[in-house]
């Protein structure tokens, strides 16, 4: 199985903002921190404000947080709604499967079973979970600014 860029910018960007829950933090930090480029950064930021895990504010002295607890994002849901409907293989799209192999094929059924086992592993794992105590994540995660790296 393979994750979307989107989804992995996502839980670095929920990871950030954990590890700075004191506080907003700007796209800049973020961007320049994790890798990320400010312009894939927006549009994730964007949907994640939209599906309830940020908060955002604009202006000046703007920045996000996270909009829920880190205890309450479980990180099965964060990659189910960011990947949304994406078909892991061919037969899984109705509209584009052009695999003739679908109504006999048994591996279909094999590999949805193990993307809910995937997804059910992660439900097990909070944001929380992936930050608290992680003090090699959290010496990684300080703003380049700060001249603590």
């Amino acid at each position: 199985m393979r994750i979307t860029k989107r989804t992995n910018i996502a839980v670095r960007l929920l990871m950030y903002c954990a590890a700075h829950a004191d506080r907003l933090v700007t796209k800049a930090e973020i961007a320049e921190c994790c890798n990320i480029s400010e312009n894939h950064l927006a549009q994730v930021i964007n949907q994640l404000s939209q599906l309830g895990y940020l908060a955002t504010q604009r202006g000046r002295n703007g920045g996000m947080s996270l909009a829920k607890r880190a205890t309450e994002i479980r990180i099965g849901d964060v990659f189910r709604d960011v990947e949304g409907n994406l078909p892991m293989v061919e037969c899984f799209a109705d509209a584009d499967n052009t695999c003739p192999l679908t109504d006999a094929c048994r591996l279909k059924v094999a590999l949805a079973d193990a993307a809910k086992a995937f997804y059910a592993s992660l439900d097990d794992i909070s944001l929380d979970t992936l930050v608290c105590d992680n003090h090699d994540l959290m010496r990684l995660l300080q703003p380049v600014s700060c001249g603590t790296r």
